[in-house]
């Protein structure tokens, strides 16, 4: 098998400058945050692959292509040094996509999507001369592999945002007379009942709430990444439930064409849908690949470490905001943004502030989460840090789990 020959060249060329890198296979303790990956590649021969859940019509996806590009262009390659598999399922699919990419030269493989990660890890451990990068993957920090690496972004925040521009927008509709303030409930369309997902529409609603205090949220699930048809059903189930405002974790238009159509204020994700939705979109939170993309094919070209867990924020410009609509935002909401992003920025203001929520009538005062992903999921980590939930301080990718008051789940999902 030509993987398999791959393994024996690697195996027995150890310092050979293959076209595959030339780096290291030595294992770091589980505890390593980042080992030295050997000697350097000249630009000129550096090869980057690319893995992604689905093609351009995908949001989510497009938005690490358009990241990928980016950082290619800013780093020099030109357009034979990158190759891009798109439609790559959660599966073996994508092991196999991995190794014919570190079959084809590539130096250093990216994956996109959570499901990716255990066939990422096997390629990792066949190729010890390849770099693996994972977005969104919970396990580098355990696997104690020199060559495998997850990374996510503090997209909480930009949520959190997101959600303020919410809040200003129900304001609006409770001042013009449209609703009541006990009216101001939203929807929210979610894939999976995920950490990462709950942690999503958790700081949407706490940045709603700081404006306008008697929002509440309804939250429906799809069970799939991507499913135009089940994300338009589950934004219309929520629009006749009276939610006046939508916002989404899923990766289609489906939620926001339903709410174009509905005539009901959107949240977007991962880009804006201003051109499909002109009076509905208000503005549309994503994390910006390219800086990490930028900060690892570096590294790998240079022979340096890569973190086994990096965490991108605002600071980094990993966390972005789209223009505000200013046709369908309210007057003000720009500046409200603004102001609440300079606290986040210089640490006076933190989005899973314990005295913003409550769980079962309780202020938290400790919660422990699952970090280190065992398989029973079990909670290994104290996440209260003076007197607020510390999310992806511990790894990169998000575990707050927690179901607060205010949020009402209508259905829930864990995939299988």
């Amino acid at each position: 098998m030509k993987k398999f020959l791959a393994l024996l060249l690697s195996l027995s060329m150890v310092f050979a400058l293959s076209a595959c890198g030339g780096k290291s296979d030595s294992t770091p303790p589980a505890d390593t945050d980042a080992a030295e990956t050997g000697d350097s590649t000249p630009a000129s021969d550096f090869k980057v692959g690319f893995i992604f859940l689905h093609d351009e019509n995908s949001t989510y996806d497009l938005n690490f292509m358009n990241a990928a590009k980016e950082a290619i262009a800013a780093l020099g390659l030109t357009e034979d040094q990158y190759l891009f598999r798109t439609n790559i399922p959660e599966g073996q699919e994508c092991y196999n996509a991995a190794a014919e990419l570190a079959d084809a030269g590539c130096n250093i493989i990216f994956a996109d999507s959570f499901g990716h990660e255990d066939y990422m890890i096997q390629a990792a451990k066949e190729f010890p001369n390849v770099q693996f990068c994972h977005s969104t993957g919970t396990k580098a920090h355990t696997e104690g592999l020199s060559n495998y690496h997850n990374a996510f972004a503090s997209i909480y925040e930009g949520r959190y945002l997101a959600g303020v521009a919410a809040g200003m927008k129900l304001n609006e509709m409770i001042d013009n007379g449209t609703i009541t303030a006990d009216q101001a409930k939203m929807g929210y369309v979610g894939a999976f009942t995920y950490a990462e997902v709950i942690s999503g529409y958790t700081s949407f609603f706490l940045g709603a709430r700081s404006v306008c205090p008697t929002a509440t949220m309804e939250v429906t699930f799809t069970g799939s990444w991507y499913d135009e048809t089940a994300e338009k059903e589950g934004a219309n189930k929520l629009i006749a439930n009276n939610c006046v405002l939508i916002s989404q974790h899923a990766d289609s238009m489906g939620a926001p064409t339903a709410c174009e159509t509905a005539g009901v204020p959107n949240i977007s994700y991962n880009g804006s849908t201003q051109a499909a939705c002109p009076n509905t979109f208000i503005v549309s939170s994503r994390i910006d690949w390219a800086p990490y993309y930028e900060y690892a094919i570096t590294a790998a070209m240079n022979g340096e470490a890569i973190d086994a867990d990096w965490t991108g924020t605002l600071a980094t410009g990993s966390v972005v905001l789209t223009d505000v609509n200013t046709t369908a935002a309210a007057e003000g909401t720009q500046e409200a943004i603004d102001a609440v992003k300079a606290e986040l920025e210089n640490g006076t203001r933190h989005v899973f502030d314990c005295s913003t929520f409550t769980v079962k009538g309780e202020t938290l005062t400790s919660s422990k989460a699952d970090v280190d992903t065992d398989p029973n999921y079990t909670p290994d980590t104290e996440a209260i840090v003076d007197g607020y939930f510390a999310e992806s301080t511990f790894r990169s990718a998000p575990y707050f789990d927690l179901q607060i008051d205010g949020i009402n789940l209508l259905d829930t999902n864990f995939g299988g």
